[in-house]
């Protein structure tokens, strides 16, 4: 076996796991680069590499004085979403993905991307990213190495994972026990855009594609499709779930999961402020977008956030909708599709201030007809930037509640606690919500996102529901589990709940039902509705219990009917989906109709 690189060498030190070093030497002939490169994830290295993609016009340094260390990128205009259509899970039986996702055969995956990856970074320089998700040295930690062409990806890598020498070190010692990435941006071509997952092989093939969760192979690739796929064979969960602690005004702390789609309200969650009124009150942010969950010895469901930053949409980011990622995005931050004021600020719709840009997310002057930013542009920050960040803790947190979400104009009530595990799961598996900016398509269509991860569960619905039943029957204590929807309209179209820091009212009512400091409830078909008491309004401008009262309003009927939708949905995925929770959709619309 060999144990250095041959041609060209390494810049950095050389692996010592002798299967690593034989895939670099594999890929080298692959993709013939100019240059190899093993990334340490130190600070000289990133500013090094910040600095050679300002000289080459790949990265606009922001202004000095108002945004330090902040940089602007622009990618291709075809080239700012998740390509969901264009995303695999590469397995020999179909039916282990089921029609949630793509699917090719192991072979016709490689052929595919091989193709075009031969010969694919003549001229550029390869990169090679080892990198660890979760607390390096956490009973969770999985390891990876991503190999790309792309700085841009880099130094993303770096404030996302735990990125470098130490993770290269832990590696050193896996054999062939970590994910292996390989990532080209070629052409950026969107006939020439693939994004391959060997779940049996721990492998991502990605090309065609710099943006986002394309090219970032240890978020949503590594992190959710890769990790649920294992995480169903090994009795865990890996979810597209924040976590949040809430403290009281008595010092008690109570671990939130909640899992809502893209854009429609996580990282505002995971930071939420409480109003002046909630004096005493603080909510902690333990992650905002993905969630490993571990049954533990105390008969608890334990979480970890496995990332170390933050990639969150920007636009509508205020110091009224999230203060603490307003603060924090300030410094230290890549925007990605942002448009540019002319002193060289970041710029927005929604953005504080009276400022206007002077050039739009495409490198063209402004003018109002279309949008500055584009709507799925995002941000990049370390987590230590969030004013309530809470240090991980390598076993994790102890959860005490599960929320699910989604975004709905109509139907689904502001909150309702489910009656048991299984009901919990019916409350997930039933989620629709309305499309957003972040992957292709239209947006504002209304579809089924269960569980919020549609575009990320990497084996078949049916299976992963399933999966969810078996690991709440393995838990002596699972936690309960609500529903939340802050998007509920009137007939004008205007949101009935005022949202935002305001949610603490609703979390409050979670957590004392968790604590058991609110026993009763309002039963009905869907669950426990709160009493219109038993939510604090008090100090709410321009709303009142008749308000609240709509939105916590179930038309039973029409609920039926979604329940119905939801029952086809289901089967869909017969003989995988449990017949216990087709039995659960059916029981539950028969009786809404009959109460």
């Amino acid at each position: 076996m060999t144990d250095q690189i041959q041609y060209p060498p390494y810049k950095g030190t050389t692996s010592k796991n002798s299967f690593l070093t034989e895939w670099i030497s594999h890929v080298i002939k692959q993709v013939q680069p100019n240059d190899v490169m093993m990334c340490d994830g130190s600070d000289a290295e990133y500013q090094t590499l910040t600095n050679q993609m300002v000289k080459d016009q790949q990265l606009f340094r922001l202004n000095k004085e108002t945004y330090p260390d902040c940089f602007l990128y622009r990618s291709d205009v075809g080239d700012v979403a998740r390509s969901e259509h264009l995303t695999f899970i590469c397995t020999k039986n179909k039916e282990t993905v089921g029609t949630n996702n793509n699917w090719l055969t192991p072979d016709q995956g490689h052929q595919r991307v091989d193709d075009l990856l031969a010969g694919s970074m003549k001229g550029r320089t390869m990169y090679i990213v080892p990198y660890c998700m979760a607390p390096i040295n956490s009973p969770y930690a999985q390891f990876g190495v991503e190999i790309t062409d792309s700085p841009y990806v880099v130094i993303n890598m770096k404030i996302m994972t735990r990125m470098g020498a130490q993770a290269l070190q832990k590696i050193d010692h896996l054999g062939s026990q970590f994910v292996r990435g390989l990532h080209s941006i070629l052409d950026l071509s969107p006939q020439r855009r693939w994004v391959m997952h060997f779940p049996d092989e721990m492998m991502i093939k990605s090309v065609g594609s710099g943006y986002g969760g394309n090219a970032l192979l240890g978020k949503k690739c590594h992190g959710l499709r890769l990790a649920s796929y294992q995480a169903q064979k090994q009795g865990w969960l890996a979810e597209h779930m924040l976590i949040v602690g809430i403290e009281n005004p008595q010092g008690e702390k109570t671990y939130i999961a909640a899992a809502f789609p893209s854009a429609c309200g996580k990282t505002n969650l995971a930071m939420l402020i409480p109003p002046q009124s909630y004096k005493g009150w603080k909510v902690w942010t333990v992650g905002d977008d993905i969630a490993w969950l571990r049954p533990h010895t105390d008969g608890r469901l334990w979480a970890v956030n496995p990332e170390n930053g933050f990639f969150g949409v920007v636009p509508g980011t205020s110091e009224k909708t999230n203060p603490h990622a307003a603060q924090m995005i300030k410094q230290n931050t890549i925007f990605t599709n942002v448009a540019m004021t002319s002193n060289h600020e970041p710029w927005w719709e929604g953005k504080d201030g009276d400022q206007t840009p002077h050039i739009t997310w495409k490198n063209m002057d402004y003018d109002g007809s279309e949008p500055g930013a584009h709507p799925n542009a995002r941000f990049t920050v370390s987590c230590d930037e969030c004013p309530s960040y809470e240090p991980p803790h390598p076993e994790g947190v102890p959860i005490s509640a599960i929320l699910f979400g989604s975004r709905r104009a109509e139907l689904v009530p502001l909150v309702f606690q489910t009656k048991n595990w299984l009901e919990g799961v019916l409350a997930g598996a039933a989620m629709c919500s309305e499309t957003t900016a972040a992957a292709t398509g239209k947006v504002g269509v209304l579809r089924n996102d269960p569980m919020a991860m549609r575009p990320f569960c990497g084996y078949n619905y049916g299976d992963y529901w399933a999966h969810w039943l078996k690991v709440g029957e393995s838990l002596h204590q699972p936690p309960p589990i609500f529903h939340v929807n802050w998007f509920r309209q009137d007939s004008d179209g205007s949101f009935l709940w005022p949202g935002f820091g305001e949610n603490i009212r609703v979390l409050e009512w979670i957590v004392s039902r968790t604590r058991g400091q609110i026993s009763s409830a309002h039963t009905t078909p869907l669950g426990y509705l709160p009493h219109t008491k038993d939510i604090n309004i008090e100090g709410l401008t321009s709303f009142d219990e008749t308000q609240l009262k709509a939105l916590l309003h179930i038309d039973e009927s029409q609920y039926s009917k979604h329940l119905n939708e939801v029952l086809q949905y289901l089967e869909s995925f017969k003989p995988h989906t449990p017949e216990a929770l087709i039995a659960s959709c059916r029981d539950m619309s028969r009786l809404m109709m009959s109460s």
